[in-house]
């Protein structure tokens, strides 16, 4: 099945509607949808190396204007979208806490929730909650979230077919590590 949904996505990479589905995802990923973009960016890059960094640019700019979104959420609709999303994820208890981080890692906390596996959108949100200057928040969240794409880009444009092949052979090794890795990003951040 694994095998299945690996192919599916590198036939989707190479549709025309490829980089709409990249796009909506990212915007989603960075307000309040759970699945890693990069589940949909790395296939996409194997397919077409050389638009990596335009496939990239488009993750950046609309995983941005997610992360705009999700800082609305928090600031203007917190109490009707921004608390059951929070509650979704788990981090209800610990959020309380987690905004009074702000008043002297605010800079510090979007930056490596945009460049990590800890979940971007409770960042988004929570800077919303917490009036972050949005000025401040932009321009941090570009920065980390360019870093993170670029650098897979990069890394993929670079040493492509051995990575492919690579996937293709350990391709639930592979998928098991990302849900690890995103799952460890959830943990993290509910334990800080």
């Amino acid at each position: 099945m694994l095998k299945k949904l690996y192919d599916w996505t590198i036939e989707k990479a190479m549709s025309p509607h490829a980089e709409k589905w990249l796009a909506g995802i990212s915007f989603a990923e960075s307000s309040f949808f759970p699945i890693p973009i990069d589940l949909m960016m790395i296939p996409m890059i194997l397919a077409q190396p050389f638009k990596a960094f335009r496939l990239a640019t488009i993750t950046l700019v609309a995983s941005v204007l997610g992360g705009i979104a999700g800082y609305l959420i928090g600031a203007f609709l917190f109490e009707a979208i921004g608390q059951p999303i929070i509650d979704f994820y788990g981090y209800g208890e610990k959020f309380t806490a987690f905004q009074g981080y702000y008043k002297d890692y605010g800079v510090l906390i979007v930056l490596v929730a945009g460049f990590t596996p800890l979940p971007f959108k409770v960042v988004t949100i929570a800077s919303g909650v917490v009036g972050m200057n949005p000025l401040v928040f932009f321009l941090t969240s570009v920065p980390a979230r360019g870093a993170r794409f670029y650098l897979v880009a990069a890394l993929l444009w670079k040493f492509g077919p051995p990575i492919r092949e690579f996937i293709e052979k350990r391709l639930g090794l592979v998928l098991t590590a990302f849900m690890a890795l995103g799952i460890a990003g959830f943990a993290a951040l509910k334990y800080l």
